[in-house]
């Protein structure tokens, strides 16, 4: 694949995400949801440091903040609160010592105040590839 190629799977595979977040949202499977969430933002992510970097392969991580900063990308203490959060959810869902607390946790309110967060950086990556 091209960079351009990489750069649209990578985006393609957080649309796709995207729809699943809501989907499991609406079912009412909240932390699912967060998850899927986390990784709408990872792939974003991933095709901003393709497309800011000479290499075609973006580090091997779930890290936000460190996706960010491989990428170049200035961040302010907001967007740096919301991604190392986001990033929770991550190892959260997975793992069976942190699932419990998590999944109490995602009541419908906690969950959906997240998704905003999720949509408001989904909104501000994409504008970062968009542009030229």
């Amino acid at each position: 694949m091209d960079k351009v190629e990489l750069i649209d799977y990578w985006i393609d595979s957080s649309e796709s995400d995207f729809g699943t977040m809501i989907n499991l949202y609406q079912s009412k499977d909240y932390h699912w949801s967060l998850f899927i969430g986390h990784l709408v933002i990872e792939k974003l992510l991933k095709a901003i440091f393709i497309k800011r970097t000479s290499l075609d392969h973006p580090p091997r991580t779930h890290d936000l903040l460190l996706l960010c900063e491989k990428s170049k990308l200035l961040t302010d203490e907001m967007q740096k609160d919301a991604l190392d959060l986001i990033t929770t959810f991550n190892i959260s869902a997975r793992y069976p010592d942190y699932k419990k607390k998590f999944y109490e946790k995602c009541t419908e309110d906690y969950a959906s105040k997240q998704i905003d967060k999720i949509k408001e950086m989904r909104i501000w990556l994409k504008s970062i590839l968009e542009e030229k």
